[in-house]
């Protein structure tokens, strides 16, 4: 029976290595790309019936909804998904520390650590003048015991959630607790000891070795892993990734928003220039499709229209005035709250600089040159055709219904309905050609 056996045994053995064993790399903050770049290295690991999925991380935390997403996936994979936080110094704080506790099997480099989940605080921070508990009506919350109130709500929501992968997994549901409450972290070695991840490698090499022969519960049952001479596949981001990663940045996102409104109100202003017009078309729809995928807020989004009809109110009417200032201050605050913050384990919001710089280009072209346009169209035409219209000058001579009149030291070829006198005031009616048409001044008042 044991010679029977043998060659069935090797040939399970020859199969399972002829799997592949597909690796992602998660960088930087999680977001949509990230996410979408997952779901690709999926894809691609199930085509190629890969018998292991490595995501080596290094991550400061990232998107909420992108975290879950990668998340779903990982809970719902029929392939065993290893997380190997490295190389060294790398990290999976906040959403790492979430998706290191739901991979299959969690590894780490020396020399990296993980942790601090907590999750960012949505209440506005304390500010001068912000009005505290009403000392006649105890009965009412504050303004901090609400802020409070909603922190404790999503602080436990992540508790739970973190425990409930903690618990799914087999590993330390205490340490999840504490890593959300107090935003614990752990090296690789305390973590190990933790029993936070499954093992330490120093790298990929070694950590396939230590995951060969290896047991990985499914959910469809146990599953042992034949990573000897397993053929590594790097999945490397497609473009559609890298330009989502562009797009889906704060910054980006928010820079071409304001291309794409600058962009219509120009062509609107000056219709027949086209270029403004398709630049901002085009810069809007990109700008929209990159801001439904992100966490906006509605005040935010109502600050910054404010401060621009304010602008335009202040260019409307001349001189530096109460809307300039407080279209400056709304398109600032609104520049800065454009993204919530509740959609992120990081900072997630507009950067300083590239919030100041746009609300100074905002007031220079809106009050600024926009002014200069509304005031230019006000002023009477003073060149071309249309300029002789409206001026007074004095007959030379007449005959009939023909003659000549001087008008600013010209002369002119002159006809009218009227009979008039040399030195008569006359007042240009319309041009034809060299031709004035005119009238006498006294019959036009």
């Amino acid at each position: 029976m044991l010679a029977l056996s043998t060659p069935a045994s090797n040939t399970v053995a020859q199969t399972a290595a002829s799997q592949p064993i597909v690796r992602v790399e998660i960088k930087g903050a999680i977001g949509v790309g990230t996410a979408y770049h997952f779901n690709e290295a999926f894809a691609t690991a199930r085509e190629q019936d890969a018998q292991l999925i490595v995501i080596q991380i290094d991550t400061p935390g990232g998107l909420v909804s992108a975290t879950r997403d990668i998340i779903k996936v990982i809970l719902g994979s029929p392939i065993p998904i290893a997380v190997y936080v490295a190389p060294s110094g790398a990290r999976a704080a906040s959403a790492g520390t979430y998706i290191t506790y739901a991979a299959h099997i969690a590894a780490m480099t020396p020399g990296t650590h993980l942790g601090a989940a907590t999750p960012i605080e949505i209440g506005a921070p304390d500010l001068p003048g912000r009005p505290g508990p009403s000392p006649g009506d105890p009965s009412k919350p504050s303004d901090d015991e609400k802020d409070n109130a909603s922190h404790k709500k999503s602080v436990n929501d992540a508790v739970s959630y973190l425990k409930s992968l903690a618990q799914l997994r087999g590993r330390n549901a205490m340490w999840a607790e504490k890593a959300v409450r107090e935003a614990a972290t752990l090296t690789s070695s305390e973590a190990l000891k933790e029993n936070v991840v499954d093992l330490v490698a120093n790298d990929l090499a070694d950590l396939l070795r230590q995951l060969d022969e290896r047991d990985v519960q499914m959910a469809s049952g146990p599953k042992r892993l034949q990573l000897r001479n397993a053929v590594v596949i790097v999945h490397e981001p497609s473009w559609k990734v890298q330009l989502l990663n562009v797009l889906t940045d704060p910054n980006i996102a928010f820079v071409l928003l304001l291309i794409g409104i600058y962009g219509i109100i120009f062509e609107f202003w000056s219709p027949g220039l086209t270029g403004p017009g398709i630049i901002g078309a085009i810069s809007l729809i990109v700008a929209m499709m990159a801001l439904s995928l992100l966490p906006l807020n509605a005040a935010g989004i109502a600050l910054l229209l404010l401060g621009l009809v304010l602008m335009v109110g202040e260019a409307l009417a001349p001189g530096i005035g109460i809307l300039g200032i407080g279209g400056v201050i709304a398109f600032m605050l609104g520049s800065l709250l454009l993204f919530d913050p509740a959609g992120a384990d990081i900072d997630f919001s507009v950067a300083w600089p590239v919030a100041l710089s746009a609300t100074l280009t905002s007031a220079l072209l809106i009050m600024g040159l926009l002014g200069f346009i509304f005031q230019a169209r006000r002023r009477k035409i003073r060149t071309g055709e249309e300029e002789l219209i409206g001026l007074e000058g004095r007959v030379v001579s007449w005959k009939t219904e023909e003659g000549r009149i001087r008008i600013h030291g010209e002369i002119w070829s002159a006809r009218s309905s009227h009979q008039l006198k040399p030195g008569q005031a006359v007042s240009v009616d319309q041009r034809q050609g060299l031709t004035l048409v005119v009238s006498p001044i006294k019959e036009r008042t």
